[in-house]
């Protein structure tokens, strides 16, 4: 197989393994009901949690942080070159966001974005596990709080990158900046509310 084409097909792969609808299989299977209609709309873990129970939200948003990393374990395990690899991790965050199996309307990436991280960085991840937890436990946002995290990942890619803690290249700058833009783009909604004053706290 031609290799551009075969990078393609692996891109595509990764998108489609991102949209794979966690959150809403589990709230229907647990009460028969479309999670886009219920709390928040969104689909993901917190607001399958309001929709079917905390035990429920957390497999939800295990089982979409695994999208991003097998994503990228899928592409390191075909020899893909690192730009591919980082573009595998934006392209199962895209699918998240964007399903196609449930018309382009999904979450908003944080916990896929996470899963790829883990895999591409661990130091990165864990650190912005460390931003993501102070900033919940400071404003009690939990959408300021991953705003915060996932803009803060660049610039710790790039000063872990200094130190030999993370794998070198613009790629993984470049893959984590892309990521951060589109989780601010899912975000607007709470952007607005943040701006207004009217965002809920705890929940996203």
């Amino acid at each position: 197989m031609d290799e551009a084409l075969s990078r393609v097909l692996l891109l595509v792969g990764a998108y489609l393994l991102g949209s794979i609808p966690f959150s809403y299989l589990i709230v229907k299977a647990r009460t028969g009901k479309d999670v886009r209609t219920l709390g928040s709309g969104n689909v993901g873990g917190t607001n399958v949690a309001r929709a079917a129970g905390k035990a429920a939200g957390l497999l939800a948003a295990l089982l979409d942080a695994s999208k991003g990393a097998a994503a990228v374990l899928l592409a390191r395990a075909l020899d893909a070159p690192p730009a591919v690899v980082g573009g595998a991790a934006f392209a199962a965050v895209l699918g998240h966001c964007l399903p196609v199996f449930l018309g382009f309307r999904g979450g908003k990436g944080g916990a896929t974005a996470a899963g790829a991280l883990v895999v591409l960085a661990p130091v990165a991840a864990l650190l912005s596990a460390l931003v993501l937890v102070l900033m919940v436990a400071w404003k009690r946002w939990v959408s300021l709080a991953g705003l915060t995290a996932s803009a803060a990942t660049p610039l710790l890619v790039l000063f872990l990158q200094r130190l030999e803690w993370a794998p070198a290249g613009a790629w993984l700058s470049l893959t984590t900046a892309a990521i951060a833009a589109l989780i601010l783009i899912r975000h607007r909604d709470n952007v607005r509310r943040l701006l207004a004053g009217t965002e809920p706290r705890t929940w996203v």
